[in-house]
């Protein structure tokens, strides 16, 4: 069962994969899971590359540590106590090596992100492929509940993450506390424990401040990254509908929507920024005291002959040297929570399970001429909702059956269930004897052609997505499947021809043309199962009629199930069942139905009377786009 995805600004579920906020258990589990990409297996490359970095991050910072001890030694060089103060005395070995120490410092660095860096990609590319894959098989159920936008924001922030998490905990805690603890071992060593004790409390301080007001201000950023997701998923949900927003001329109302997300975003930054300022200041203040203080006791130790000026110089060159990964640290800190919150989001959505999966020995569809049959089928969304009960037919290999009744009668639940969608509740759905429950959904799948009411396209080329019914079809069968379709000559037409691109969900082209174009990859598909759910409804006439044309080509010699509105496109199937209420009341051959004088007749007569009383009016007012009278109209009798 997918989760409920609700918009939980202030705690509460995740706005798309209905999770609550992760904890430190979360957070742990999420570094454990991390580790494997730190390590893939079977690629000896990116682990040799683990290694030569954690080699050259060790080299960088013995270099780190040293370069003060060259800074002591070329200023004791230069005091007067160490002799002539000419420049000619001066050692400038030691001056020449701080710099060349300094230089392999930063090479070392350098060479360790470069070195790293495909493996961290290699990482953000897995994990992503692996989120992509699992949402690819998430059930219908999950995308009917989701909301594009903030799932799409969530991925985004999620990839960006792993790479973050990845180079910043190995690359800048880690080596920070290292640092600390070489610090502080040379200060002991040199000096004494006092300059290790006020060292190792004034970061100890340092941390615990930072961390402590980091997590207060966490959850302004988490508040910043909710209100983010809802702006964006509203924007994205406005854009999509654009035309509808034109046809009721709600731009301000949309435009409100989108302000009232944006306003909170903006209260949450401004938060999240002013507390940055008192967490700056906080930290500069607790370093300077200890700065001031270990200042002081190398002055003092200087005055009394214990510490030599470049010994101070040292200290301070230390100091200095560790303020500046210090200072990083609220940073850093804030940003891998962030990236842990934000991986976590995208780890919740990879765990949301699967409604509909193989069974363990699920074996291919072996289809030898696709008859299908449900046998007692009874199917609920819902415990207390009923969508199909007990419903039974059969449909011979090459014949058509169809499938007429009201809206909300359960017809394209029955398409649905075909395609493996949703499992049913009970009963047996077969294709040539094998229950598809038994077999794999990609062989199922690959079965059954379908052709639905609402064609969405890819937003590219028309070629593309012909194509799309077999994506290793050459261009000569691409141009053969749009021919038998009857949409060829159109697009040779088109200037660009076969590469026009047909804009976001097909809305370049008309109706009739994103119908042919699905007809067309239909046939590239060339599957021995056709699916017509309510294919031609939403046309006019005249397109309605050439696009029954197209489809009876393609129908010939397949197992067809059309679900229909308009009855006049049914009467030649081989059996028409009429349901309600999830239940079938009628079936037999047109001719048949109508002799019964039942449900079918009385939808007959009155889609008729419709049509009739349509033709008049086109011939008094020469309307030629009226919309075309549905079965809806006729259950109005």
């Amino acid at each position: 069962m997918a989760r409920h995805l609700k918009f939980t600004p202030k705690g509460g579920a995740h706005p798309v994969t209905g999770s609550n906020p992760p904890d430190d258990a979360h957070h742990k589990q999420t570094l454990i899971s991390l580790a494997p990409l730190l390590w893939p297996r079977g690629r000896m490359d990116l682990r040799l590359r683990v290694v030569l970095a954690l080699v050259a991050l060790v080299a960088s910072k013995v270099i780190t540590v040293y370069v003060p001890f060259l800074y002591k030694y070329a200023v004791d060089a230069l005091s007067p106590a160490a002799g002539s103060g000419n420049v000619i005395f001066v050692p400038l070995a030691l001056l020449i090596a701080y710099g060349a120490a300094r230089i392999t410092m930063v090479g070392f660095g350098q060479m360790r992100d470069a070195v790293f860096a495909p493996v961290g990609q290699h990482a953000v590319r897995e994990l992503a492929m692996r989120t992509f894959r699992h949402l690819h098989a998430l059930s219908l159920r999950f995308h009917l509940e989701r909301r594009t936008g903030g799932l799409s924001r969530v991925i985004e922030r999620g990839t960006k993450a792993i790479d973050f998490l990845l180079r910043f905990s190995l690359f800048n805690i880690i080596p920070t506390i290292i640092e600390l603890i070489l610090v502080s071992v040379i200060f002991a060593y040199a000096f004494n424990i006092w300059y290790a004790v006020v060292t190792l409390v004034m970061v100890v301080v340092y941390i615990s401040f930072t961390f402590s007001v980091t997590e207060w201000r966490t959850r302004f950023r988490r508040e910043m990254n909710d209100l983010d997701t809802d702006a964006n998923t509203k924007a994205v949900d406005s854009l999509l509908n654009y035309e509808t927003v034109k046809y009721f001329g709600n731009e301000e109302h949309e435009a409100k929507r989108f302000d009232r997300s944006m306003a909170g975003y903006e209260r949450a930054a401004v938060k999240t920024t002013t507390s940055l300022s008192w967490l700056n200041f906080g930290q500069a203040f607790i370093f300077s005291i200890g700065l001031t203080l270990l200042m002081i006791m190398a002055a003092r130790d200087i005055a009394s002959g214990v510490m030599t000026i470049g010994a101070f110089v040292m200290v301070n060159a230390y100091l200095i040297q560790l303020y500046q990964p210090l200072n990083m640290l609220g940073t850093v800190y804030r940003e891998i929570r962030q990236a842990l919150i934000d991986m976590e989001t995208m780890f919740d959505l990879i765990e949301v399970p699967a409604e509909i999966k193989d069974a363990p020995d699920a074996a291919p569809l072996k289809a030898h001429g696709g008859e299908i049959v449900f046998e007692n089928v009874c199917f609920n969304y819902d415990p207390d909702r009923k969508i199909l009960e007990d419903v039974s037919f059969r449909v011979p290999a090459g014949h058509t059956l169809a499938i007429v009744g009201p809206s909300g009668a359960g017809k394209s639940t029955i398409s649905r269930i075909l395609f493996r969608f949703y499992d049913i509740s009970s009963g047996r759905v077969l294709i040539d004897g094998q229950d598809i429950r038994d077999i794999t959904q990609t062989s199922l799948r690959a079965a059954i052609g379908m052709v639905p009411q609402d064609t969405v396209l890819f937003n590219d080329t028309i070629r593309y997505n012909i194509r799309y019914g077999n994506p290793q079809a050459i261009d000569e069968e691409v141009e053969a499947a749009a021919a038998h379709a009857q949409i060829g000559s159109f697009i040779e037409r088109l200037p660009k021809g076969y590469n026009t691109m047909v804009g976001e969900r097909g809305l370049k082209l008309s109706g009739g043309e994103k119908q042919r174009v699905a007809i067309a990859r239909t046939i590239l598909k060339n599957p021995p199962i056709l699916l017509l759910d309510e294919a031609t409804s939403a046309l006019d006439t005249h397109t309605e009629k050439e696009i029954q044309q197209a489809l009876k080509g393609v129908s010939e010699d397949r197992t067809t199930l059309i679900i229909a509105h308009r009855l006049s496109t049914v009467v030649d199937a081989d059996e028409i069942i009429v349901l309600e209420k999830g239940r079938i009341t009628e079936r037999g051959k047109h001719d048949e139905l109508l002799a019964r004088d039942g449900r079918y007749a009385a939808m007959w007569n009155r889609q008729r009377e419709a049509d009739a009383a349509r033709e008049k009016l086109k011939e008094t007012e020469n309307e030629d786009d009226l919309e075309p009278v549905h079965m809806a109209d006729a259950l109005k009798a």
